[in-house]
């Protein structure tokens, strides 16, 4: 029997605006619902240099000049979008039964760029999310309370904070 119901994915793009951007680095974790890890998937998307260039500029990028470095020097070794959505959709029934929760930090921007460039994947989503973000706004704002997390903008390591903080702010429950 397939155990995972939550799909944990972060993905690092060359910004934003998911019409003009695109997809750079894809990870996911698949887990059950207790956080605990069936399996793991990572993938770097090859994405034109042009548009890198004319995209990955700005403050946010200046400031993050470490993990834009890195995600630059790997992209030729990535792969097209569509190759990288096939292995996804593989690892996606490999771990999953029917229902497949998106999970994450701001996973609708995630989503945005998921229902453009991997249309099928989007497809085996339910339309229920759990956004570690709606947390972080009420313990933030309600409670005072924040928890510190590295934001290294790679795409497996901001799932892991993801997942550590949600098991945070659980705490408060018990």
């Amino acid at each position: 029997m397939k155990k995972a119901k939550l799909l944990w994915v972060d993905l690092e793009m060359t910004g934003l605006d998911p019409v003009k951007d695109r997809i750079l680095e894809v990870a996911a974790i698949a887990t059950d619902m207790s956080f605990n890890e069936v399996g793991r998937f990572e993938a770097v998307v090859r994405v034109s240099p042009d548009l890198i260039k004319k995209r990955m500029v700005g403050e946010f990028w200046d400031k993050n000049s470490t993990s834009r470095d890195s995600l630059i020097k790997q992209n030729s070794d990535g792969e097209p979008v569509s190759e990288v959505e096939k292995r996804l959709i593989e690892f996606v029934d490999k771990n999953f039964g029917k229902e497949i929760y998106l999970a994450g930090n701001s996973i609708h921007q995630d989503k945005k760029f998921i229902e453009r460039e991997m249309p099928e994947l989007n497809k085996r989503l339910h339309y229920r999310m759990l956004d570690v973000s709606a947390w972080k706004i009420y313990f933030e704002n309600a409670l005072g309370r924040k928890f510190l997390k590295a934001e290294e903008h790679r795409a497996l390591s901001d799932i892991e904070g993801s997942i550590e903080e949600l098991k945070w702010y659980l705490t408060f429950l018990k």
